[in-house]
């Protein structure tokens, strides 16, 4: 975990660029900065490996202020990758890879084999390119070389400042892609410092929208999009990104009422109640409206002949459910892959809030189809 606490950033000539910043960066997230230019969000990420020092604040990286540690032992544990990628140009890609370990007196033993497993890691074949030199090969492929070349020493943390900005498109797109696996695999602290929105939302656990020297609005990507702070947030988002976001619908925009039905109830009075509303599932619930799970109509039939049984008897208890925090993406896989074609909703206290199912989700693209028809005739 990374901490700044009331860390201000002011220069002799008397510009402020970072004012009494607090903020907590969680283990194993990629958390990016963003913002305008001189917004500070490349000085809040140079303060973490004393590249910059803070004029008044404290930084603390697992409990232990950094202000303590030496500066050169502090970068060598943090991995750092920069846009101009800052390979060495006379050292062979493997040993521009095993740089930091070799730095920091590891047996060799323990990183050759390593290095040639990172190389590999971002799509390149070790026993073609590592002999090679970095002018032997391109812009993108040197770009994956400084990647690697920050895990290398096995950093908890790794700063990453506008390292895709000067790439081609494609060859920004598979980096990204990259790094967002390589993150979720290796499970880092990531701060990544980027002008581009589109490449914040695509690869952010959070984003962090800096001006003049303040946190303007720190969220996840989606909260972001759909809820912006203020009206320099949206304007740094971008109209057509925020449109966009409008047909996302809301997860609650695709629930409607399940019928339900208590524990305690009878086969039979359950088999009628199931014809009387013509379903084929029963979410279950006691009075309280807590979730048990799902009866179908083929094990109350069944089951039907024993008079002694009751739905609590027969009730599927492992039936998927979704939670209400959980997103519409989540909510429309599950539903596609589900053998019934509903999944319940259910609250933080195990509370039935509605259900989804294929038709709950036809008929809002419906409606919304139906509403831009009507906006188009207006």
């Amino acid at each position: 975990m990374i901490e700044f606490k009331h860390v201000t950033k002011k220069y002799d000539d008397g510009f402020v660029a970072i004012k009494d910043l607090n903020l907590t960066i969680e283990d194993h997230e990629l958390l990016v900065l963003i913002g305008p230019s001189g917004c500070g969000k490349s000085t809040t990420m140079k303060m973490i490996n004393r590249l910059i020092e803070p004029t008044s604040g404290e930084i603390m990286i697992n409990g232990e202020s950094i202000a303590k540690k030496n500066p050169v032992k502090l970068r060598r544990n943090i991995g750092y990758v920069i846009q101009q990628i800052g390979l060495m140009p006379h050292m062979t890609i493997r040993e521009n890879v095993a740089l930091v370990p070799k730095l920091n007196k590891w047996d060799e033993k323990k990183y050759i084999h390593k290095v040639d497993e990172l190389i590999a890691m971002v799509g390149l074949d070790p026993e073609v390119v590592g002999d090679r030199y970095p002018g032997e090969l391109s812009g993108g492929q040197q770009q994956r070389i400084g990647v690697i070349r920050a895990l290398a020493a096995e950093p908890d943390v790794i700063l990453m400042d506008e390292p895709f900005s000067a790439l081609d498109p494609i060859s920004r797109e598979q980096l990204q892609d990259e790094l967002t696996r390589i993150h979720q695999e290796l499970k880092k602290t990531i701060v990544f410092v980027t002008h581009d929105m589109d490449e914040a939302i695509k690869i952010g656990d959070r984003i962090c929208l800096m001006k003049d020297g303040e946190i303007v609005q720190l969220d996840k990507p989606e909260t972001i999009l759909r809820h912006p702070a203020n009206e320099f947030v949206r304007q740094f988002i971008g109209e057509d990104r925020l449109q966009g976001v409008n047909s996302i619908p809301e997860l609650e925009d695709l629930m409607i009422s399940p019928i339900t039905a208590y524990p305690t109830r009878g086969l039979a009075e359950a088999l009628k109640f199931m014809r009387q509303k013509r379903v084929d599932h029963l979410v279950i619930v006691d009075r309280n409206n807590q979730y048990y799970g799902v009866v179908n109509i083929w094990d109350v039939r069944n089951a039907y002949k024993d008079e002694q049984l009751h739905l609590i008897d027969i009730v599927h208890k492992d039936f998927p459910t979704l939670s209400i925090n959980d997103s519409p993406e989540k909510a429309l896989q599950m539903v596609n892959e589900s053998r019934t074609g509903f999944v319940p909703v259910l609250d933080e206290h195990n509370a039935v809030k509605g259900m989804i199912n294929r038709s709950s989700i036809v008929n809002y693209v419906a409606s919304q189809f139906s509403d831009e028809q009507g906006s188009d005739l207006n």
